[in-house]
């Protein structure tokens, strides 16, 4: 591996926190540790952030340009892309044309694609897969402040009397954020804790109050909110008057929503309700912090307006601790809202009005820029599916997985005429169905800026050489802007050039109409823009040193400086259980994995925590299945088949299943494809959380795991398989509806084992177990029963390091354990340590009875700390074993 021989300062690729990482070169390898001085992290890591030297090997990358699979030159690729998109323009206009891009992508990519986009080509189809996480958010704040404008700053987390978190699951979601406000919750034993969430999810272990409330009614509970304000007069009086407007007509529409409505509303209890409404009402500071469970919904919009109307009739804004806080999803979802990543963006927060396409046309000097908005994501994939848009490029992100209603997704990308993708992986989802791959520099190899959830500008660097014949994304979409003629708009030497052009955009005719500025940055030269450190926007000449919290002197930026407070009506989801598909889906991310996992997928350690699709249910609507089994969840759209994780914590007729895995991971888990592309009219953000299914469970005639010394071309062939990154070792867990008359030869033909020594231990009807060798070294080691083998993991990979083996080693192998007679770890619930379940239980019932307790004898939770509320409830249930136990001999 080619890369800096010192310490590299750079971003993580990772959730929208925005951490700083120190990468540290180690022998042939780097090492992550967290920046001290980046103020969103200030040194600290979650587990995914310190495992990014794991995942930099080049296994599985895409090194060369390919046209329908067969490898050829950059120049001939590059030709191919423009040709291409010429000769869709000359017969079918512009709009035949779209872009799709992702968050992952650095600013610089990002301003330059939507340049050519919306600048030259004169489409507004350029869309990004920030749509499915934050659209709703962006126009919340449009609507009540003028600007796409987050007022808030970390700081004010550990600084408010009380903070609501609403729709995020923090602690696995966004760690380092949780354990900052973990910490100040620590030192502040006053500060309150709200988690509003129909799930009991790790977040809650730091909850004062818990609100499991009705699925969809988030709305609801917001209006009753400021209603409740409203009858008790904690309404700010005088800011209401100065700052905004809407006040008369948005009290109208909260009137009716009295207590014991909301209540009922919401499935909640009038005590609890009324105590949370006490809180807000106490709280001097409060903030809201919001995510994917209030934006993916049909009424996303609504519900962020509900909280921003909340925090604006209180006054509340604009002060230290105060504020309506949405917090991204993406290492730069804030960076391509700022250069218009969205389709109904221009650049610069800029729009589609006559004054502002004016504008940034003279600022491109282009008179070809697109006169009005685009497709958003779902419509642009349902036009590609209707054959109106007949050339897609895509970058950085991998739709078929991702995107609502998948499988019509891949049918549409299937008959596209032509699909262009720009990835560091060659086998994804999304890449097997282009006919033009672009090899991408990857995380660690670009170099750019991102922009955090706080609007912190921060620089990512490379340090490591660009592998094969990668290029960066800004060199690839410039080199294909010059083929089609617009060689001078795109001229750049250097990532710095495009951040400089860009910055001054944001200042072009701006004189403070528009939030996003940071034309105080465009003057930097190439050594200084090297050299930036973190610095959260505006950046002007009002405001050099940038600025932390916006709205401080009670102004906004609709024309008026004031506020708006939007009247809202809350209504539940628009899809509903039915007898057939009486439960109710929810999706989301769990703690060490991320998105379709082409990047964490590939570390061991980010494997162990939850390594196969599950489906997280209550017991009791799914009587028949237990912990182990597998399940098949259905609804109109398709069909899962996923681990079965029953949890009486998960609320009655709903049932939770992660949104990571794809076809590379799992034969059926794609979760998206179960979802309808019902879209918030306002936003045209996905309802991602609400989707009826139906759950069975799903017999086996056996479960099986199976490890391989190398790669196989392909899959098993079963019904289930599920593939758990080992280290140095390919393993798959196996399950089938029928068992094979010949193990032997079953085995043979799924892993061509002819050549090799087999050993196996047959117990009939209870299992087989197998081991092959070639020339004395272990090639296999498979293990089948009636139930999932209860094997040792760790001691089966490690036999794979083994130069030779004596007989009780086989004897022990076959049965799927060490030789050494260690006790196994059990489910690892410690990634950074490896520590698992086993010891922790023997740790409590030695007299370990918290969590730091724990720490000190086996270090699970003193690193990144995103298993504390694991251990916690491990200590409790140990403890609860314990007791009983003693209760009985008593």
């Amino acid at each position: 591996m080619s890369h800096s021989a010192s310490a590299v300062t750079t971003t993580c690729a990772y959730c929208g926190v925005g951490c700083g990482v120190r990468m540290q070169p180690q022998e042939a390898e780097f090492v992550a540790h967290g920046e001290m001085t980046h103020p969103a992290n200030l040194g600290r890591l979650c587990v995914k952030g310190s495992s990014l030297g794991e995942t930099l090997g080049l296994e599985g990358r895409l090194l060369q340009p390919e046209i329908n699979g067969l490898a050829v030159s950059w120049s001939q690729a590059l030709d191919a892309v423009a040709d291409g998109l010429r000769a869709v323009i000359a017969q079918h206009g512009p709009q035949a044309v779209a872009f799709y891009g992702s968050g992952q992508l650095l600013t610089e990519d990002y301003y330059v694609a939507n340049k050519l986009m919306k600048g030259f080509i004169g489409t507004g189809n350029m869309d990004t897969n920030s749509r499915l996480c934050m659209a709703s958010a962006v126009v919340g704040y449009k609507r009540a402040f003028g600007a796409d404008a987050v007022p808030c700053d970390y700081q004010d987390l550990e600084q408010a009397d009380c903070v609501i978190l609403t729709g995020s699951n923090t602690a696995w979601a966004h760690p380092v954020v949780y354990q900052r406000l973990a910490l100040a919750k620590k030192t502040r034993p006053e500060m309150r804790i709200v988690v509003i969430d129909p799930r009991q999810t790790a977040t809650c272990d730091i909850a004062d109050l818990h609100l499991a409330l009705r699925p969809g009614s988030d709305a609801a509970l917001f209006c009753g909110a400021l209603q409740a304000m409203a009858e008790q007069q904690h309404l700010d009086e005088n800011f209401l008057q100065q700052h905004t407007q809407g006040l008369t007509q948005t009290l109208a529409a909260v009137e009716s929503w009295t207590l014991a409505k909301t209540a009922a509303f919401c499935g909640l209890s009038s005590t609890e309700l009324q105590l949370f409404y006490q809180w807000i009402a106490d709280s001097d500071r409060l903030v809201t912090l919001y995510s994917m469970g209030i934006n993916q919904s049909t009424s996303g919009v609504d519900k962020c307006n509900a909280i921003i109307n909340l925090h604006l009739a209180t006054g509340k804004i604009g002060r230290v601790g105060c504020g309506p806080f949405s917090i991204t999803g993406q290492p730069n979802a804030m960076g391509g809202r700022e250069v218009g990543g969205l389709a109904n963006q221009l650049a610069a927060h800029m729009g589609f009005t006559s004054e502002e396409i004016d504008r940034v046309g003279r600022f491109w000097h282009s008179d070809n820029v697109a006169q009005t908005a685009g497709l958003t994501a779902v419509d642009l994939f349902r036009a590609i599916e209707a054959g109106q848009v007949k050339a897609l490029w895509i970058m950085g992100t991998n739709p078929v997985v991702s995107l609502p209603d998948a499988d019509r997704v891949r049918a549409g990308l299937s008959r596209c005429p032509l699909v262009i993708v720009s990835d560091i992986m060659r086998d994804t989802d999304t890449t097997r169905l282009a006919h033009i791959c672009l090899p991408a520099l990857g995380w660690g190899e670009k170099n750019g800026t991102v922009t955090n959830s706080v609007r912190c500008v921060s620089r990512q660097r490379n340090f490591l050489a660009p592998p094969g014949e990668a290029k960066a994304d800004w060199w690839i979409i410039s080199q294909v802007a010059r083929r089609l003629g617009f060689g001078e708009a795109f001229n750049y030497q250097h990532p710095a050039d495009i951040f400089r052009e860009h910055a001054r955009l944001s200042g072009f005719e701006n004189q403070g109409r528009r939030a996003f500025d940071i034309s105080g940055l465009a003057h930097l030269s190439n050594a200084q823009w090297e050299e930036m450190l973190p610095i959260q926007w505006p950046v002007n000449e009002r405001h050099p040193q940038g600025l932390s919290r916006l709205f401080t002197d009670g102004k906004f930026y609709h024309p008026d400086g004031k506020a708006r407070l939007i009247p809202i009506t809350p209504r539940l989801p628009i899809t509903h259980p039915t007898a057939t598909y009486p439960l109710l889906m929810n999706t989301g991310r769990i703690r060490d994995q991320w998105h379709t996992m082409t990047r964490t997928g590939k570390s061991a350690r980010l494997m162990q925590h939850l390594s196969e699709p599950f489906c997280q249910f209550h017991p009791d609507d799914c009587p028949t299945a237990q912990s182990g089994d597998l399940l098949r969840v259905s609804s109109p759209h398709g069909w899962l088949l996923l681990r079965a994780q029953p949890d009486r914590s998960q609320a009655r007729g709903t049932l939770f299943v992660p949104m990571h895995w794809n076809s590379q991971f799992s034969q059926q888990a794609r979760v998206d494809a179960l979802i309808a592309a019902h879209t918030d009219p306002l936003s045209g953000q996905p309802e991602s959380k609400h989707t009826p299914v139906r759950l069975q469970r799903w017999t086996a005639a056996w479960y099986g795991e199976v490890f391989l010394r190398r790669d196989p071309t392909a899959p098993p062939q079963v019904a289930y398989w599920s593939r758990i990154t080992q280290p140095g070792v390919t393993h798959f867990t196996l399950a089938d509806a029928t068992k094979p008359e010949d193990w032997v030869g079953w085995i043979a033909k799924q892993f061509a084992t002819e050549q090799w020594v087999i050993q196996c231990a047959d117990r009939g009807e209870t299992g087989m177990s197998m081991l092959a060798w070639k020339e004395g070294v272990l090639q296999l080691a498979f293990y089948s029963q009636p139930s999932p083998p209860m094997i040792d993991r760790q001691a089966v990979v490690a036999a794979f390091t083994k130069a030779s083996f004596d007989a009780p080693s086989r004897l022990a192998l076959l049965a799927g354990r060490g030789q050494d007679r260690k006790t196994p770890t059990g489910t690892i619930v410690c990634s950074c340590f490896a520590v698992g379940e086993i010891p922790i239980i023997a740790a409590v019932r030695g007299g370990c009875h918290s969590a730091e307790q724990l720490g000190a004898t086996l270090k699970c939770g003193t690193n990144c700390g995103s298993c504390i509320p694991e251990l916690k409830k491990i200590i409790a249930s140990a403890r609860h074993e314990t007791l009983l136990v003693g209760g009985h001999h008593e």
